[in-house]
């Protein structure tokens, strides 16, 4: 009996580590608000590095906040935006990946994230409008609009 746990044992330590649809080496707690990503799937965001590390988010709020503020993160080595390739959110309605730059978001919604207020991410327009008549929703912005109004407005959602 005690070979065949020592051999599951070898077996379990041997294996690579998982990798997921949202990054190669998956980081288990958001770096803003060190919550765990993998406890808000609907909320889940994350954005690729020019230098190819994947850094994954428990919501958009939470990647917007390190959009605006990378030099907050050292660990990281972003100074800029500009060392950002890509940045993903997903759907609230349907959960399907969505380019963070091309999303719309439905602000003041019932709708809370994992750290209160945030951000709703949506395909396209039309899903927006149809999201804030079941869910509510003071305002719908495209990510210019988010990010002419700054971290302010990522600010304001923390209150």
């Amino acid at each position: 009996m005690r070979p065949i746990w020592m051999i599951l044992l070898a077996a379990v330590t041997l294996l690579p580590a998982s990798e997921t649809a949202w990054g190669d080496k998956p980081n288990k707690l958001d770096p803003t608000y060190l919550l765990a990503v993998d406890k808000y799937p609907k909320f889940e965001a994350d954005l690729v590095l020019k230098n190819g590390r994947t850094i994954r988010f428990c919501c958009p709020k939470s990647m917007l906040h390190f959009y605006f503020k990378p030099y907050h993160y050292p660990e990281y080595g972003v100074k800029t935006p500009d060392a950002i390739k890509r940045m993903r959110v997903k759907d609230y309605l349907n959960g399907q990946a969505v380019d963070a730059k091309k999303a719309w978001y439905v602000f003041g919604s019932r709708v809370r994230g994992p750290h209160g207020d945030d951000l709703i991410p949506l395909a396209s327009k039309t899903r927006a409008e149809l999201f804030v008549k079941r869910y509510g929703g003071s305002r719908i912005m495209d990510f210019e609009t988010v990010k002419k109004k700054g971290y302010g407005l990522i600010k304001y959602l923390d209150l």
